[in-house]
């Protein structure tokens, strides 16, 4: 058996992407080009968890349409153990994508299958979790099937990662508290601040706090380290006062990597894929070491177009030192 086993549980989509110089004004049309494949925030991350070198274990919802067929066929030659709900009344999960010139995306997504994803299907892979050294979440689907597999990663002693993503997914006091570390953007950190305890900080505001501010606007959340994504500004760690996981401070700044961006897709997939991977591969590492693994594999991810088949392979990043 794998010691290193991520156990990954969100999103299958099937991306349908339109890339424009620039994105269209309401009420215009821009030419442009059309590309389709995998992605879903859960196959992503399962995708980059993979490529990183951890065995990932993938935990989804899919309609009984060509879209299922696709991610099982894609999953398996990734090496992903892909276990799948299915809800054959539902279409697999999709998403339109939108892509500028410069690389800045944004994104509708359709859930459709991945919503139905239930908390006893969850309960039913118990022995996976038993093997997991990381549990990793988003929230592309059903929130109760979310705080099961955190709630059952902390009973099987796995860490447990939630990226609260998107930002208006609904989120609760207890899915926050069964997390050992948060990953939010700056949109997703200030949505979830105003949620939860009515703070108001505007995301494009983020970056520039001070960190020591930062840092306590941080610990507003609970008791889970929390990582920030910045994009360009790079991420911000904070640990709480009784756990620093190795690191000598209790918060820190790690700038942004060089890179050419030309599609930041499944940027932050890449960088909780890669974060969670790192933790189950190097579990006594400092947790910085972990954070600049999944910092610099998630700049490489915005070099070239697409999501989950932009995931970066370890060894690329092992060349470019």
């Amino acid at each position: 058996m794998n010691p290193s086993r991520v156990l990954v549980i969100g999103s299958y989509n099937h991306d349908h992407v339109w890339t424009s110089e620039a994105l269209p004004a309401p009420g215009a049309t821009r030419l442009g080009s059309y590309a389709h494949g995998p992605g879903g925030k859960g196959f992503n991350q399962a995708v980059a968890c993979a490529r990183s070198g951890a065995y990932a274990i993938f935990l989804t919802s899919l309609g009984n349409d060509a879209a299922a067929a696709f991610a099982r066929t894609l999953a398996t030659g990734e090496g992903i153990e892909l276990r799948d709900e299915i809800h054959g009344q539902l279409p697999s999960g999709s998403a339109g994508i939108f892509v500028d010139g410069e690389g800045r995306n944004v994104i509708v997504v359709a859930p459709g299958a991945n919503a139905a994803l239930t908390p006893s299907f969850v309960s039913a892979q118990a022995e996976a979790f038993a093997s997991a050294k990381a549990v990793l979440a988003q929230l592309e689907v059903a929130p109760e099937a979310v705080l099961r597999a955190l709630q059952l990663g902390r009973e099987h002693g796995a860490t447990t990662l939630l990226n609260p993503a998107p930002a208006n997914a609904a989120t609760s006091d207890a899915l926050l508290a069964a997390a050992d570390i948060l990953t939010p953007n700056e949109t997703e950190f200030s949505a979830l601040l105003e949620r939860h305890h009515e703070v108001i900080i505007e995301a494009d505001s983020v970056a520039q706090q001070p960190d020591a501010d930062l840092h306590a606007l941080c610990r507003i959340l609970g008791d889970a380290t929390c990582i920030i994504t910045l994009g360009a500004h790079g991420v911000f760690v904070s640990h709480a006062e009784a756990a620093h996981r190795g690191d000598a401070a209790a918060f820190y700044r790690i700038g942004a990597e060089p890179v050419q961006a030309i599609d930041t897709t499944g940027a932050g997939d890449a960088f909780n894929g890669a974060l969670a991977a790192a933790l189950a591969l190097r579990p006594n590492a400092a947790f910085i070491e972990a954070v600049r693994y999944a910092n610099r594999y998630a700049a490489l991810s915005t070099e070239r177009p697409g999501a989950a088949l932009a995931m970066p392979f370890a060894a690329e990043l092992d060349l470019a030192d």
